[in-house]
């Protein structure tokens, strides 16, 4: 019997409702982010745009108290970069995505470590950590001066691929700021790593958060290569359609897989969403042609708005001190009569969230990108 085929707007309202974004949840902020399996967190903000936009009446300070209550950390993970997980997340993904985040820092950095001693290297941090959280550029000049490698920005980045640290606030609290200082996984946790993750159970939260997906697109959201043969240990208990080119999806039996006339809101996220991130192929969600350079904005970075479940636009925030934030916005393609409506209205409301110190708020459409 023929598999059943699932179009690119079917994945897309599956997806979509797997990642809160067909209707805002009322769910705790910590099970959303057990849920999403972490968010990208290269930078500060992301994390609170993309839950504004998938909880309801999101608090951004329950976030920020998740991070100083230890409940939540940043460190480096899918991908070799930043993200914000659960303290359970962290301890169970970090040893199942450490060859993929060593394989990015050899090469990044490789050349450029001098034959240091890694078993050294890791020690030697820990031992530094003990005292006091430190930058990675301090890490790097202290072990440098110690002896380990000669070049300060590959040791320093080093520690973070060679040992799990997290980001300590008040870096990432909402409404603070400062450097990203660093102390152990376990040291800031008062928890071991687990010993024996299971790659089966990360295949299944990955169906979970972003299914239905391919091998491939598993392998490129966690970095991992060879993730197949967990894939077909687990067949007999999972679901197998096909996409519109005619390959293999894999999914959960009673996940959700909403009818694909679904009404998708309009829904702004932070840049690097993991949404969109999370698959090789991304035309689920990425319309072809989709011109990044044209969408960028100089000097700044960009992030990314849905309308009807697909990227059409890119945004940004331009601000005066506390006087002004303008909300601007570049479409892909001119907004239709009613698209445009709709951007509007959830434009003014979140404008509101990411800059409530603005005396003024002003939401500004760009003429289209075509």
């Amino acid at each position: 019997m023929a598999e059943e085929v699932l179009t690119r707007r079917a994945l897309n309202r599956a997806t979509l409702h797997r990642q809160l974004l067909l209707a805002r949840s009322g769910i705790p902020v910590s099970d959303a982010v057990e849920l999403l399996v972490g968010l990208q967190a290269q930078a500060t903000l992301p994390p609170y745009y993309g839950l504004w936009s998938r909880l309801e009446q999101f608090d951004p300070h329950a976030l920020g108290g998740l991070l100083v209550e230890r409940e939540v950390v940043r460190l480096t993970l899918m991908r070799g970069t930043i993200h914000l997980v659960t303290v359970d997340d962290a301890l169970f993904l970090r040893p199942l995505v450490q060859p993929a985040i060593e394989r990015g820092h050899n090469g990044a950095f490789g050349r450029r470590m001098g034959g240091a001693d890694l078993v050294r290297l890791a020690s030697k941090t820990r031992e530094l950590l003990d005292e006091k959280a430190l930058t990675a550029r301090e890490l790097g000049r202290l072990l440098v001066e110690d002896g380990i490698g000669a070049d300060v920005e590959a040791i320093g980045n080093a520690t973070r691929a060679y040992v799990p640290l997290v980001q300590v606030p008040p870096r990432g609290v909402w409404g603070k700021g400062g450097q990203a200082r660093y102390a152990t996984l376990e040291a800031w946790t008062g928890r071991e790593l687990d010993a024996s993750p299971s790659l089966e159970e990360l295949v299944l939260r990955y169906l979970a958060a972003l299914g239905p997906a391919s091998v491939l697109d598993a392998q490129s959201w966690s970095g991992l290569t060879k993730l197949a043969p967990a894939f077909e240990r687990l067949r007999a208990r999972l679901v197998t359609f096909v996409d519109e080119d005619g390959s293999e999806l894999f999914d959960l039996p009673d996940a959700p897989r909403p009818d694909a006339d679904t009404r998708a809101p309009v829904r702004f996220l932070g840049e690097y969403d993991n949404l969109l991130l999370g698959h090789a192929d991304r035309r689920r969600l990425i319309p072809d042609g989709f011109p990044w350079p044209a969408m960028l904005s100089d000097g700044r970075f960009v992030s990314n708005l849905l309308v009807d479940g697909m990227l059409r636009a890119t945004w940004w925030l331009e601000r005066d001190g506390e006087r002004s934030a303008t909300l601007a916005i570049r479409p892909f393609g001119a907004f239709s009569r009613s698209e445009r409506k709709d951007v509007l209205a959830e434009a003014e409301p979140f404008l509101a969230f990411a800059a409530p110190e603005a005396a003024l708020r002003e939401v500004r459409i760009e003429p289209a990108v075509r």
